[in-house]
């Protein structure tokens, strides 16, 4: 059996180093938990012939997460594993539709590949529907013990392994930010998937820290790119003093919308990605792939 382990992400130091050192170690972590997935592939790979396959499995679009698509390459070389040299990448890319991603994960077994890299929860899903003797390496999971892709983190069990983000347990803390930034906060427009995996921990969380700050919540259920626009006049409509943003592969495929609709309607937004402060948003708190300390998280400001 190939070895698996589980390796999650702390909360880390607030600090201003740029992204592509932030991926190049996200990067680093998922090339070793493949590193270890692969145990059995490489061994067998020594025999004639016989070039290991990884399966790259993603909600998004190649160009959404074109940095840290190389990220991941780079980690891969430093691990000493090339593609096209001694390893294949067959790479999968759902586009913005999930509902693509089980025949995705479908094919990616029936091309018989030694590892599944998913990179976020719904392909994380698919993945593990399609096998349960391919390793899974997901790059990021809001809570995989709630979420039941594991047993417990020292000890996963299965065939799945990687990053936690944590995204559940520091939601509530951004809306504590938006709070700090906007003192008068009173209502927030909470926008959401609620068919994105971990949705129900993020917003169990923030509705937790709604309570103790005196904010009322608007959750808009988004499903789609078309549902954003009127999302945000549904916010502007109900007079909400804000805009909170939570972990959905429909916002990450779709940041420069949301951008330049918080700022036409004059609302501060608060992300949970670092890519949306570079497309000209407010602010971001979230995970810091940079670091493995027990610090706070990572908090991008528009300088």
């Amino acid at each position: 059996m190939k070895k698996t382990f589980w390796i999650r992400v702390f909360h880390s130091k607030s600090d201003n180093r740029k992204a592509k050192i932030q991926n190049r170690k996200w990067a680093g972590m998922v090339a070793l938990a493949i590193a270890f997935a692969m145990c059995g592939a490489v061994a067998e790979a020594q025999q004639p012939k016989r070039v290991p396959r990884i399966g790259y499995l993603s909600t998004d679009s190649p160009s959404t997460i074109a940095e840290r698509i190389e990220a991941f390459r780079q980690g891969l070389r430093e691990h000493g594993h090339v593609e096209g040299k001694n390893i294949i990448i067959e790479w999968r890319f759902a586009k913005g539709k999930s509902d693509r991603l089980p025949d995705l994960a479908t094919e990616l077994v029936r091309l018989d590949v030694d590892v599944i890299v998913t990179s976020g929860p719904a392909a994380t899903r698919a993945a593990k529907k399609a096998t349960v003797t391919i390793p899974i390496v997901t790059a990021q999971d809001p809570d995989p013990v709630a979420s039941g892709l594991v047993v417990r983190l020292e000890r996963p069990g299965g065939n799945i392994t990687g990053l936690s983000t944590l995204a559940a347990e520091i939601s509530g803390k951004r809306l504590e930010l938006l709070k700090e930034i906007v003192p008068a906060l009173s209502r927030v427009a909470l926008l959401a998937s609620s068919t994105t995996p971990g949705n129900a921990q993020q917003l169990s969380e923030t509705e937790l820290a709604a309570r103790t700050l005196g904010v009322q919540l608007q959750y808009l259920d988004v499903l789609s790119p078309k549902s954003i626009e009127p999302a945000y006049r549904a916010a502007a409509k109900a007079r909400a003093d804000g805009v909170l943003v939570l972990q959905s592969p429909v916002f990450i495929n779709e940041r420069r919308q949301l951008v330049d609709l918080a700022v036409k309607s004059r609302l501060p937004a608060i992300y949970d990605r670092r890519e949306f402060i570079d497309d000209g948003g407010l602010i971001c708190y979230g995970t810091n792939f940079a670091d493995l300390s027990a610090e706070p998280p990572l908090t991008w400001t528009k300088s």
